[in-house]
């Protein structure tokens, strides 16, 4: 092996070895970087809300619905409800109660003001709302309340206030450190409150609190307040049927549901990321022609000194072994380097989704190193394959 090694390296073209270097590590790079964008991002759109089952739905009537001008015209009266139920397209209905007191809050983090603003109060049922009793608890007369905030307001903290004021970034899992002071006023009372954050929905638009808590405030800040509901709380009985479309479209109805939005999403993503995979395999394909051609040169200018090897007693096998060992080799270096720049690329952009998305599921790097092995013993077996043919090739001119 030694003599062919040193036939090898007398003709090795640098230039053409640096070429099919680059071009594979970009195409390789493409391809399992979209790959794992996909699978990382994919759970942003499938996951389930925090706080909501995915058979819930948001309904509300449509703007202008029956022709009324009137406010009244889109709230829910006890007949719609009966008649959602009665239709069969909805199992358990809840309705959105709201406040009917002013209330104004102050929003901190780690004693750093952050929000004064007046704001508003919402409550359904807690049946609907999927998180642990003994967080989502109100006692009449406590001065703490439970709130679960709309996942744009924690957003809009980290990538607006916080990182223009280097503050550290809020997860859900550092929620304690949300200072969320409320006043109260209503029925000629003034009272001072203390809010905890027990989490984000991102799809309630709208700052949650214990259905007990509205039906004790109301009573004391806002007595004999009565406001019919203006959206509605379901659990679909058959989220996906077609009926349930019709039954919306035919009552003035539409639904806030996010599933079908993530849905179309992320078959676009399915899409681009394919298109951007294509276009990495093209890459790579381009590259190995890049490779073939090389080492086909190499051996078609050391083929007079290879027969004379073969005619002197070496194997096609071992013959053809350092010219496979050379092209193992510089996949091996671009299948590491693609990997290595994948870990740097996922390490950045998954710091965004997890502030974003605290509670996403986080997968691991082991599907895309699967994925470049497997483009890896592919392209290293049509490599081999092409080498020992053509070294097959010399031999069988030797015996002819």
């Amino acid at each position: 092996m030694t003599l062919v090694w040193k036939l090898l390296r007398r003709h090795i073209s640098v230039p053409q070895f640096a070429g099919f270097v680059f071009a594979n590590f970009f195409g390789m790079l493409i391809v399992l970087l979209g790959y794992q964008f996909y699978r990382d991002v994919l759970p942003v759109f499938t996951s389930q809300d925090s706080f909501m089952k995915s058979d819930y739905v948001i309904i509300s009537k449509k703007v202008g619905a029956a022709g009324a001008l009137s406010s009244r015209a889109n709230t829910f009266s006890q007949a719609d409800i009966d008649g959602l139920v009665q239709s069969g397209v909805a199992g358990r209905v809840g309705s959105f109660a709201s406040a009917g007191y002013r209330v104004d809050a102050r929003m901190g983090v780690n004693g750093q003001p952050v929000l004064s603003s007046e704001i508003f109060f919402e409550s359904v049922p807690d049946g609907f709302v999927d998180a642990p009793e003994s967080e989502w608890k109100y006692q009449a007369g406590s001065r703490e309340i439970p709130i679960i905030l709309p996942r744009t307001y924690i957003n809009m903290y980290n990538f607006g206030f916080a990182q223009n004021r280097s503050l550290p970034k809020i997860s859900e899992g550092l929620v304690g450190m949300i200072d969320f002071n409320i006043h109260i006023s209503g029925n000629g009372l003034h009272d001072e409150y203390k809010g905890r954050v027990i989490g984000f929905s991102g799809r309630l638009n709208t700052i949650l609190v214990p259905q007990s808590f509205i039906d004790w405030s109301n009573a004391r800040y806002a007595p004999g307040y009565q406001s019919a509901p203006t959206r509605l709380i379901v659990e679909m009985a058959n989220p996906g049927g077609t009926n349930v479309a019709k039954y919306l479209d035919d009552n003035g109805l539409e639904a806030d549901d996010d599933r079908l939005r993530n849905e179309k999403t992320a078959y676009f993503l399915r899409t681009a990321v394919t298109a951007v995979m294509a276009v990495g395999g093209v890459i790579s394909l381009l590259s190995l022609y890049i490779l073939m051609l090389s080492i086909y040169l190499l051996v078609q200018k050391n083929s007079s000194k290879l027969e004379n090897l073969l005619l002197i007693g070496y194997s096609p096998m071992r013959t053809a072994a350092p010219y496979a060992l050379l092209t193992l080799g510089l996949n091996a270096l671009v299948l590491i380097a693609a990997l290595a720049a994948v870990a740097s690329a996922r390490g950045y952009y998954m710091s965004v989704i997890e502030t974003l998305f605290p509670r996403v599921e986080t997968g691991s790097m082991l599907p895309s190193v699967m994925l470049g092995l497997a483009l890896f013993a592919i392209v290293s077996a049509v490599n081999v394959a092409v080498i020992y043919r053509k070294i097959m090739r010399i031999w069988w001119r030797k015996d002819g």
